[in-house]
């Protein structure tokens, strides 16, 4: 068997902000009643909470973002997503659920930098400059569907489908070249 890579294996461009592939990273998506006790004790169960409309919550490295009123992203290390994956499928059996490791599918990205949120408020029609932390949304960034959202005051994470992630790389580092900064 093959080795697992990232889409980009970590490419990384530095500009007024720094853009980078994160790597290997493991998604897992969960599509059911998001209001049911029987998600709220899964989760509970692996240390996650239910996250409020348009948020994403970050506990002990894992993190739990609310994509749709049926959907959530649950984001951990790409070796543990297929065992977090089964454990969840299992939990949710007796539920209208659908729990998929989508993890090989997707890329993920940092942009980090004092001007961070500049890179993508030029991509995304998105009102990027008042994203408060913890806050996620889903839009494209310029061509192609993305979900992004500010970790901290200095970094905003973006997820794609890893078949447009050159694609979503080009961007990031076009957007990110010194002397095109918005203000």
């Amino acid at each position: 068997m093959s080795d697992a890579v990232s889409a980009l294996q970590g490419e990384t461009h530095e500009g007024f902000a720094t853009v980078a592939e994160t790597g290997l990273v493991g998604m897992i998506t969960i599509r059911c009643d998001l209001g049911s006790k029987g998600l709220a004790k899964a989760l509970k169960a692996e240390g996650l909470p239910v996250p409020d409309a348009r948020r994403i919550e970050t506990v002990e490295g894992r993190s739990i973002a609310w994509m749709s009123p049926d959907e959530l992203l649950l984001i951990c290390a790409h070796d543990e997503a297929p065992a977090l994956t089964e454990r969840l499928s299992t939990a949710l059996s007796g539920e209208h659920a659908l729990v998929v490791n989508v993890s090989d599918a997707r890329a993920m990205f940092t942009i980090r930098g004092e001007k961070a949120d500049q890179v993508v408020m030029k991509l995304s029609p998105a009102d990027i400059a008042t994203l408060p932390t913890g806050e996620i949304r889903r839009s494209r960034t310029a061509q192609v569907a993305a979900a992004f959202w500010r970790s901290d005051s200095d970094t905003i994470s973006l997820v794609s489908f890893r078949s447009v992630a050159g694609y979503v790389m080009g961007l990031l580092e076009v957007s990110a070249r010194e002397g095109s900064e918005l203000f």
